[in-house]
């Protein structure tokens, strides 16, 4: 498996350091070869973090759990992973070849909201399968990035945007033909409840490189999972026999305790990447679940 220098790395090589605000204008994308694997081991893959998206062509017989679906790829195909949609491949160590590329929304910058694709969308089709011409055709546009981030071309970074969407579009010109196969029986409340906690769990740990978390009410976990917020209310609770808004907070304070005892964020930090406006409304939220202040907490 091959990785070229990254955006990030880019700037640092050049200049040593990079300011905070020039991150955030720059975004990150990298792009990687996927070779063949001799042995039993399954196929280890990087950038399986949830804050990336990833394009991905790979030939060879594989499985992808896609939310609550089952896709087979029996020869080849292109994938697109929404970085807050679970997902997760099986049996990568039958891949043949093939290429993936990651960023994230920063490296889109003014250029639109990537979620507006079909490709992206909870609803939308993310898997591909693709025939020999076709494979061929879109190893070309991965050969083109490839080449273009080891290039000194000045404004290689929007000639690698326009490569992108390059595939986003070819994508979703294409004929699709999804190989759905059987997933467990399980009832519609089950898979609503269990993408929901699969979404939460993506939030966190929360670190230097993951430093705020994103879905913070019941309303946001619905408008990605792409449901009205009854509905996964109501699926939460006759699985659980708890309320969302009950399983958000339990999980917000496990990462609070976790964060007080174990960083060294102080607590207003703390405080503002688990979502909270204010100091005063962390303070108050952790001293009514835990009888004790976070700093009191902290030094106990």
């Amino acid at each position: 498996m091959t990785n070229v220098e990254t955006i990030e790395e880019f700037y640092r090589n050049k200049f040593d350091w990079i300011p905070e605000n020039l991150k955030s204008e720059i975004g990150h994308f990298n792009v990687f070869k996927l070779d063949p694997i001799n042995s039993d081991l399954p196929q280890s893959i990087p950038y399986k973090r949830r804050d990336f998206y990833k394009i991905m062509l790979v030939r060879g017989n594989s499985k992808v759990h896609y939310a609550d679906k089952v896709v087979e790829v029996k020869n080849q195909a292109l994938s697109f992973s929404n970085p807050q949609i679970p997902y997760k491949w099986e049996h990568l160590n039958n891949v043949r070849e093939g290429a993936y590329c990651i960023f994230n929304q920063a490296f889109f910058h003014q250029y639109g909201n990537l979620n507006q694709y079909a490709v992206f969308q909870p609803g939308g089709l993310p898997i591909l399968e693709v025939n020999d011409q076709e494979y061929q055709k879109i190893s070309i546009i991965y050969d083109k990035i490839f080449d273009a981030i080891k290039s000194d071309y000045q404004h290689k970074y929007d000639l690698l945007r326009n490569l992108i969407f390059e595939l986003l579009h070819f994508a979703m010109q294409m004929k699709v033909n999804l190989n759905v196969v059987d997933a467990p029986k399980i009832s519609a409340s089950q898979r609503i409840s269990t993408m929901f906690i699969e979404l939460l769990e993506r939030q966190f740990p929360i670190d230097e490189n993951h430093t705020t978390i994103k879905l913070r009410t019941a309303s946001d976990y619905a408008k990605q999972l792409n449901v009205h917020v009854n509905h996964l209310n109501r699926a939460v609770k006759e699985i659980t026999e708890k309320t969302t808004s009950n399983i958000i907070a339990e999980r917000i304070l496990q990462e609070a305790k976790i964060m007080l005892k174990h960083s060294e964020w102080n607590v207003s930090e703390i405080a503002n990447a688990l979502g909270f406006t204010e100091v005063s409304h962390f303070n108050s939220f952790f001293k009514n679940k835990v009888q004790t202040s976070p700093l009191k907490y902290r030094n106990q």
